[in-house]
């Protein structure tokens, strides 16, 4: 297994500086075993084990003997975070005199997220600290599985949409399938309409980029089956409504729930999860040209439902009823999916909780759960159904949008569900997938949300 670049293994560990953690609550016994000169040194900078200010510790010679570093919560997996960019380049090791620690799982996550930082188009201005990793550290395949999903996931919708469109979006699809044994399908453009996806066709075909749905089947066939889905639309001017400025600048983003099935299918494949999955991401760009669906058309969907078109802005939708629908067709245990599709769900929920609706009580109290124990929390959302009244068609089964901007996400589920069959097991994402603005292990752009909350919820329901 390569280690990332922040990382050091303990042959790498010669002049590593001891990293001593502590938090408010053990600082003070802490700093009563040290020697005097040590306390007065702690006094003198004021260090109160703030997180984001570490403290070197210099030896007789002046030299630094070790660093301390203040940490907030050691449960949280983020609790080093901050450490990497803060610290001066170099490498450290984590001291066994610490008083308090992270575990290493959450110790080599927070770090590497940490460390995290898009430098496809710009050398970042300096190099992240290292840190050693021991051999339990070393050897914990899940910790590493999750930082690698969630780089890939970041990596993805930071990368602009000339080169993240929807045949790049085949291309790590493809890559996923050859490194874990998987089998690659993939329909495009007028095919789309051969096989009985119009709707997926419909949205991308103003594009001189033609959309297609990319899939790939996973696993023992004895296997319960699950079905991953992510909205794939890798650029998104609204189309003919088309978005002001603002809202079109970063619409890069608009394929996040395509990065983050991606990620988590990496996940499954990489874990070897007991399951058959199904991948599924309709990719498209949502341009505008002499061939741009128009507001006040009708699209088929492969389901059979006829759908006015109210609104070119609310195309997320289309793509994935298509997707849905033949998801549903092989009856997985489970059907998730994951989507950048509204921005009443930031009005309602913030950028940082991603809108959880599924159609199972028990489902969404496993899917709580699990966010609650991997602090990746999500928030649930009604599937109002009178609701639906807003997407009420006079001249088709219903309507893609409304007049009304009553509860914007909740009736964008509610058009989603009625692709899925009854009975189906069901979960749909609304994510936001973006940092605003940098935080320790949350860099501005793009963010894997809810990433290690649906791997969790996965592990419980498919154990090993």
């Amino acid at each position: 297994m390569s280690l990332p670049p922040c990382f050091a293994t303990p042959d790498q560990a010669d002049g590593a500086l001891p990293l001593v953690l502590v938090d408010r609550a053990s600082l003070p016994a802490w700093r009563d075993r040290q020697p005097a000169a040590v306390q007065a040194w702690l006094d003198a900078h004021g260090f109160n084990a703030q997180p984001g200010a570490p403290l070197m510790i210099p030896g007789a010679d002046g030299r630094p003997a070790h660093f301390l570093a203040g940490i907030a919560d050691p449960a949280d997996p983020l609790a080093l975070a901050h450490l990497p960019l803060l610290l001066p380049v170099g490498t450290y090791r984590l001291s066994p005199d610490s008083p308090v620690s992270p575990g290493p799982g959450n110790a080599l996550l927070g770090w590497g997220l940490g460390a995290y930082r898009f430098d496809r188009y710009l050398k970042p201005a300096r190099a992240p600290a290292r840190l050693v990793l021991d051999a339990s550290q070393a050897g914990d395949a899940e910790a590493f599985a999750l930082l690698k999903a969630s780089t890939l996931v970041r990596d993805l919708i930071n990368t602009p949409t000339e080169h993240m469109g929807p045949a790049e979006l085949e291309g790590v699809a493809a890559r996923l399938a050859q490194a874990y044994g998987g089998d690659l399908t993939v329909i495009e453009g007028e095919s789309l309409l051969k096989h009985n996806f119009p709707a997926i066709h419909a949205v991308g075909r103003a594009s001189h980029r033609a959309p297609r749905l990319i899939e790939i089947h996973w696993g023992d066939p004895s296997h319960p089956a699950l079905a991953i889905v992510g909205k794939g639309v890798c650029f998104d001017t609204g189309g003919l409504d088309i978005k002001p400025a603002d809202g079109m600048r970063n619409m890069k983003k608009d394929m996040g729930g395509a990065a983050h099935a991606l990620g988590l299918a990496q996940l499954v494949m990489g874990l070897k999860l007991p399951v058959r999955l199904h991948l599924l991401v309709p990719a498209v760009e949502n341009a505008i040209g002499p061939d741009a669906f128009r507001p006040g058309e009708v699209l088929a969907t492969r389901q059979g439902l006829s759908v006015e078109v109210d609104n070119t802005d609310a195309e997320g939708r289309l793509v994935l009823c298509d997707a849905l629908t033949y998801a549903a067709e092989a009856k997985p245990g489970l059907i998730m999916d994951f989507a950048t599709l509204t921005g009443a769900a930031r009005i309602a929920l913030g950028p940082d909780l991603p809108a959880l609706f599924t159609n199972s009580d028990a489902l969404a109290a496993d899917y709580l759960a699990a966010g609650e124990r991997t602090r990746d929390p999500l928030w649930r959302m009604p599937l109002w159904r009178p609701y639906l009244s807003y997407l009420k068609s006079g001249i088709a089964d219903l309507a893609n949008s409304g007049a009304s901007r009553m509860a914007g996400c909740v009736t964008a589920a509610l058009y989603l569900e009625r692709f899925v069959p009854e009975g189906q097991a069901w979960t749909h994402v609304d994510v936001y997938s973006w940092n605003d603005t940098d935080r320790p292990g949350k860099p501005a752009g793009g963010e894997a949300q809810g990433l290690r909350a649906a791997w969790q919820l996965l592990k419980g329901r498919y154990p090993q």
